[in-house]
């Protein structure tokens, strides 16, 4: 029998159907003295006999189905579906055995490849000289899920490894904890090291849900031997729009904003210097150049905003500031216009609140 695939369905699991042949059939005649003989006889038939007719009825159907694929490979088919096997009268008082279908031409479906990948900043930091993880990265592919976090190496030394605890967490405040995943680099001596992907037990699905990313490192190795930090990581502060739009502006391993008490500075890497240091011990950010880009504070301004009633009573809070002159000139005109198009607003859609909180916010953090 030609190779050819037969269904009695309309289809091919993992195939699809790329051109329609026609309808197609096979026969095979049997004398009618076999059926009479079987039927004059049937209360009779012995066991010999029943296998004998059995025996020529299942011949007759691969016949007649062996002629239905002749039919249809010479069609150009590859395939037949809807197959039927019917037993009909001919004339001459023949009986015969068709075959039926529709031929068609098949090819398998390419198999789907599916890939998903997202890049979540680490929420936790430490504060002191090693390898600094800034952001994990969580890429899928066929239902396999791997992850790799960036580092950042202020010293430069020659990173061979590092074993993290990796805490993920998902809009349900789900936590999900993978324990002593042992990262590697392929290159060392430079500032960012990008470990290569490790395998976790995370479903792919999971990937869109998870929000947050904290890590904990357990060990490092370096050329000088292994070692372990000798304090726990500390959380950031603020919060999640805040804290991605100060790394959009600062880098990567930003995680505090700049502040000065007169005896100590904070740096944008959460490390605290000592006043009269040009630079930061940690990171190597000169104070000068945050001081000149510290910007407006603009979260005291937009926490007393949260919870207000109305537009009208935000705008209150912004003309507090704006009197002030804690606000500088190029952000005035639009945080105005964002309040009196809310006010319009306000007059026909009910509370835009929300609304303009979230573009006010939008102006400093984009």
């Amino acid at each position: 029998m030609a190779n050819i695939m037969l269904t009695t369905g309309s289809s091919f699991e993992g195939y699809e159907i790329v051109e329609y042949l026609g309808f197609v059939n096979g026969q095979i005649a049997l004398s009618s003295n076999f059926f009479k003989d079987l039927s004059s006889n049937l209360a009779e038939i012995n066991a010999q006999e029943s296998t004998a007719f059995t025996n020529k009825l299942e011949s007759a159907s691969e016949n007649a189905i062996e002629n239905l694929v002749k039919v249809a490979t010479k069609r150009g088919a590859n395939a037949i579906i809807g197959v039927e096997l019917n037993y009909t009268g001919f004339s001459s008082n023949a009986v015969g055995t068709v075959a039926s279908g529709t031929a068609v031409i098949i090819r398998k479906k390419e198999a789907i490849h599916k890939v998903i990948t997202s890049k979540i900043y680490v929420s936790n930091y430490y504060n002191m000289l090693m390898p600094r993880p800034v952001e994990v990265t969580l890429a899928g592919e066929d239902n396999v899920v791997k992850i790799a976090p960036l580092f950042y190496n202020y010293n430069q030394d020659e990173i061979k490894a590092v074993r993290c605890d990796i805490e993920l967490t998902n809009f349900y405040e789900e936590k999900l904890l993978l324990q002593g995943i042992d990262f590697v680099f392929e290159k060392n001596n430079i500032t960012k090291l990008q470990a290569e992907f490790v395998e976790c037990k995370l479903p792919m699905k999971d990937i869109a849900l998870i929000k947050d990313v904290k890590v904990y490192v357990q060990k490092y190795v370096t050329a000088k031997g292994v070692f372990a930090p000798d304090s726990d990581p500390i959380d950031i502060t603020l919060s999640h729009r805040s804290f991605e739009g100060l790394k959009d502006k600062r880098g990567k391993d930003a995680v505090e904003r700049y502040k000065s008490d007169g005896t100590t500075w904070l740096c944008n890497c959460g490390y605290i210097n000592a006043a009269g240091d040009e630079e930061c011990a940690i990171c190597g950010r000169k104070e000068d150049d945050l001081k000149t880009n510290v910007g407006f504070n603009y979260e005291e301004m937009t926490n007393k905003m949260k919870g207000l009633p109305n537009v009208a009573a935000m705008k209150d809070v912004l003309m507090v500031y704006i009197k002030q002159g804690a606000i500088d000139a190029k952000y005035r005109m639009e945080l105005l216009e964002i309040m009196e198009s809310g006010l319009q607003y306000e007059k026909t859609r009910g509370d835009m609140t929300d609304t303009v909180l979230d573009k006010v916010l939008k102006v400093f953090e984009n």
